[in-house]
């Protein structure tokens, strides 16, 4: 790929993957060149709806494709693991949707794979995009936060009605999108936080016609983990089914001088904890107080930063929106963090390690709580 050709990028899934089909048509030195799904119908729909004439219906096919730089998969989480190492092995960059696969196995060959191709994999974990995070991020890193002194996630989701492979899924194998704020506060360039070791229990039950697909009994799992190289432990809360609790994806992080907590429900605003003093006194009923989040579209570049609010979202009726608030802006901001990587100026965030190690922490939280609780180190790839 020669410096003025542009990135040919193809769409795998085109459910919540057709959301980022206008982001990156409008995205500077980018063709946005092929689209797969396996339904011919739905395919040619979303082909003609965006004017996208390269479109497969075999993934394998479409891997064959010499103009196609760039695969950005969207598909079920059973596929995740294999379609990323099939990608890398063709010589493609890859992004791909949460979490990087169900396996230590499955994510120690996609690191394998992206090491041996020298080719960009970036895990499109959208918290760490959203514009809460990025408010967090911002606080801490102006010191606003002082010392991190302990920080928490929590997942929580209603899951009946969705496709067939969820039902009965571990919580914690689908775990990124509150481990990942977690980790990524403390990461500094070049020099990503890991999770070292976790302890997870599980709480409750779920229906037995639900257990029976993958053996997970809990209707909750909770985690702690050790961060390596830090004092700061962190907690992080997972549901799926049977628990009775909007929908909540949460990042919570308690600082030395302040601390921030996001809004326990929709329509509400995160709070801001400020610590009171000698010097300067705060009333206790003063300490805490709501806070705006404001957007970080400034961040992008000019022709994709409309995709960071609500407006812009082409499927308002997915259940990925519905549910997920919209992901937080997040989608423009994946997108430009991913091209960047593919075109050379910045590396991927998270790039295939960092999101082996957040996938990671889900996987051993859940063979954990399967147990009893008994500590596991996560491997170190």
């Amino acid at each position: 790929m020669s410096a003025n050709q542009p990135v040919r990028v193809a769409i795998i899934g085109l459910g919540f993957g057709a959301e980022f089909i206008p982001i990156y048509q409008n995205y500077p030195g980018v063709e946005m060149y092929a689209i797969c799904r396996r339904d011919q119908k739905g395919l040619d729909e979303a082909g003609d709806k965006y004017g996208i004439p390269a479109r497969y219906t075999d993934y394998h096919e479409l891997l064959k494709d010499p103009k196609i730089d760039a695969v950005h998969i969207n598909s079920p989480i059973p596929d995740h693991g294999w379609m990323s190492v099939a990608a890398l092995k063709a010589g493609k960059h890859v992004a791909c949707t949460v979490p990087m696969g169900t396996s230590v196995e499955e994510c120690r060959a996609i690191v394998e794979a992206q090491r041996a191709s020298g080719k960009v994999y970036m895990m499109m974990e959208t918290v760490v995009y959203s514009r809460e995070y990025l408010y967090v991020k911002e606080l801490y890193d102006k010191g606003v936060l002082g010392r991190l002194q302990f920080l928490r996630g929590s997942h929580m989701q209603d899951m009946d009605g969705w496709p067939s492979y969820w039902p009965g899924l571990p919580p914690m194998w689908y775990a990124t999108h509150c481990v990942s704020p977690c980790l990524a506060i403390l990461s500094e360039p070049g020099k990503p936080a890991l999770a070292e070791s976790v302890v997870c229990h599980g709480s409750g039950k779920i229906r037995d016609d639900l257990v029976r697909h993958y053996g997970s009994p809990f209707a909750i799992e909770s985690a702690t983990f050790k961060i390596k190289g830090s004092d700061v432990v962190a907690e992080v809360t997972r549901s799926l089914f049977d628990t009775a609790r909007q929908y909540r994806e949460s990042f919570d992080a308690y600082g030395s001088k302040a601390s921030f907590e996001w809004q326990l429900a929709e329509h509400q605003k995160p709070l801001i904890h400020t610590k009171s003093s000698e010097a300067h006194p705060i009333p206790e009923p003063e300490i805490a107080k709501e806070t705006e989040v404001p957007d970080y579209a400034r961040l992008l570049p000019e022709g994709i930063q409309r995709f960071t609010m609500p407006a812009a979202i082409q499927d308002a009726e997915h259940l990925s929106f519905l549910q997920g608030g919209g992901h937080g802006g997040s989608h423009p901001h994946l997108v430009n963090a991913f091209l960047q990587a593919v075109q050379g100026k910045k590396p991927a965030f998270p790039d295939a390690p960092t999101s082996a190690n957040w996938t990671m922490v889900g996987i051993c939280a859940h063979e954990s709580a399967m147990k009893g609780g008994d500590r596991v180190t996560i491997p170190n790839f």
